[in-house]
C-alpha cells in the first residue's frame, strides 16, 4: 500500500532520533505533530547506543518506544526509519510489529533495512554497537540474504494462519501470529537503502523506498539511485510508480530557507515523501515550526 494520498503531491513526516533525549521530550513532539494534519507520519530510528556525542548517553529502544508513542497518538502513521534486520529474529520482529500495528489501530508502516554489516574501510559504528550487545556482524551479502528472508517471513505472518519455514538462516515450525495486523496483507513495507543489490530487493518487495537526503546526499545522487531502481523494476516487470519514493533530510533551524530548497530539489527529483529529521535539542513547538517554516511555504510554492 503506497504512502501517497491523491490530493497531495508531496507528503511530510517528522523524525525524532531517540539519542541523548528524555522520553518526555519525544512525546511532546509526537503529541504536537499528531494535532497537525500537515504532518502525515512520525518516525524513530533503531540503534542501541549513541552514534554521536557521549558514548554513555541515553538511547531508548526503538520498538518499545514506538509502542508507547502509538498509544499516545491517534492519527499519525508511524514506524522506525529503519528497523535493523539484525537486532531481532525475523518471526519475533513480526510479532512485535503486529502488536504495534494493533495498538496503533493500523497506522504502522513497516520500515526495514539490512542493519549493520562488515565494511572494508571507513568508520563503522555498527562494530561497537554489535559487540556491546553480543551480535555477530555479517557480510553485506549475508545481510541482504537475511533481509530477503525476513521480508518473506513477515509477509507470511501477515497473510497465513499457520506455516512452516525452512530458510538459509531461520527454521520455523507451526508459526502463528494472532491477532493479525489490522489491514489485510499487513502494514505497507518501507525499505531503506541505496546499494545496487539492495535496490533489487526494494524493486521486488517495497511499497516505499527511503534514502538519506541532505546534508548526506544531494538530489542528483538520489535521482541516479532512482534510475538504478527503475532498471531493476524493468528487469522484473514491475511498474516503478508502484513504489513511493521517500527521503529524509536534517532540518536547519537557523536556515529554514535552505531546508525548503532541499525539499524542492528532492521533489523535482521524484521524491513524494519527505521525512524532516529534527536535530536535538528540540525547540518549543518543534512540530509547529516544521509546518510554519517548511511544509506550508513549500506547498504554497506549488510543490
Amino acid at each position: 500500500m503506497p504512502i501517497d494520498v491523491p490530493h497531495r503531491t508531496l507528503r511530510f513526516g517528522v523524525k525524532t532520533t531517540p539519542m541523548h533525549l528524555a522520553y518526555d521530550e519525544i512525546v511532546r513532539v509526537w503529541e504536537e505533530a499528531d494535532e497537525l494534519p500537515e504532518l502525515d507520519d512520525a518516525w524513530l530510528w533503531d540503534h542501541l547506543m549513541p552514534l554521536a556525542g557521549p558514548p554513555g548517553g541515553a538511547v531508548l529502544e526503538g520498538w518499545t518506544l514506538l509502542a508507547a508513542l502509538a498509544a499516545r497518538t491517534t492519527r499519525l502513521r508511524l514506524g522506525l526509519l529503519v528497523t535493523s534486520n539484525r537486532l531481532r529474529a525475523p518471526a519475533h520482529l513480526g510479532k512485535i510489529a503486529t502488536t504495534v500495528d494493533v495498538i496503533s489501530k493500523g497506522r504502522l508502516v513497516m520500515g526495514l533495512g539490512v542493519g549493520g554489516t562488515r565494511q572494508p574501510d571507513g568508520p563503522n559504528p555498527a562494530v561497537a554497537e554489535y559487540a556491546a550487545y553480543g551480535l555477530p556482524l555479517p557480510s553485506p551479502g549475508e545481510g541482504l540474504a537475511r533481509l530477503t528472508e525476513t521480508i518473506n517471513i513477515l509477509r507470511r505472518m501477515w497473510t497465513e494462519e499457520v506455516f512452516d519455514h525452512d530458510g538459509l538462516f531461520t527454521t520455523l515450525r507451526g508459526t502463528r501470529n494472532g491477532p493479525g495486523p489490522v489491514r489485510a496483507g499487513g502494514p505497507p513495507l518501507l525499505l531503506g537503502g541505496w546499494g545496487d543489490r539492495t535496490l533489487r530487493i526494494i524493486a521486488e518487495h517495497a511499497d516505499i523506498w527511503n534514502v538519506p537526503g541532505p546534508p548526506h546526499n544531494g538530489a542528483d545522487w538520489i535521482a541516479e539511485r532512482a534510475r538504478v531502481l527503475e532498471a531493476h523494476c524493468a528487469a522484473i516487470g514491475r511498474d516503478p510508480a508502484e513504489i513511493t519514493r521517500s527521503a529524509q533530510i536534517i532540518v536547519d533551524y537557523a536556515d529554514p530557507a535552505a531546508t525548503r530548497a532541499h525539499v524542492r530539489a528532492l521533489a523535482a527529483a521524484g521524491i513524494r515523501h519527505v521525512v524532516l529529521a529534527l536535530p536535538r535539542p528540540y525547540p518549543g513547538n518543534a512540530a509547529r515550526w516544521l509546518v510554519d517554516e517548511i511544509v506550508t511555504p513549500v506547498r504554497e510554492n506549488g510543490v
